[in-house]
């Protein structure tokens, strides 16, 4: 079922998940993950999963809101779900992973949202994934 409402989303998202074997990987991977969706009615719009990356710390792996449903808050409460989730559960930090501010107009808005839920900058891997894709990791505490 996960990997069902991944895939729907993550294939309506072309601007940010293009890449068949990118988009194919979090699909597979959402199956192990801690996931929230969100529905209206009884259709899936948005999806968010959670992976551990350390004893103390869960990345936001990958989350995707149709495209007709930015800007309504959806991600933002799925968010904040999810470090509820990560305070309950005990981990002390949460992480994203995304292209670098500056580099493509669609990832600034994903960098924008992310600093509006309180994300700060924590490093950038200029060849993590390939040198037109430089690699900002965000992190916040949840305690």
């Amino acid at each position: 079922m996960k990997e069902t409402v991944v895939r729907k989303i993550l294939e309506a998202l072309p601007d940010w998940f293009a890449m068949e074997e990118g988009r194919e990987q979090y699909i597979r991977e959402s199956s192990e993950q801690i996931c929230i969706g969100a529905a209206k009615e009884t259709e899936y719009i948005g999806f968010l999963c959670l992976k551990e990356t350390g004893k103390d710390t869960l990345e936001l792996a990958v989350m995707g809101v149709l495209k007709e449903y930015h800007r309504q808050g959806i991600g933002r409460e799925m968010f904040m779900m999810a470090k509820n989730i990560a305070r309950e559960k005990g981990y002390s930090f949460l992480q994203v992973k995304t292209v670098q501010m500056g580099k493509y107009d669609v990832y600034d808005e994903t960098n924008r949202f992310y600093i509006s839920l309180g994300f700060k900058e924590f490093e950038v891997f200029p060849t993590l994934w390939d040198e037109a894709n430089p690699c900002q990791i965000y992190v916040m505490s949840v305690e």
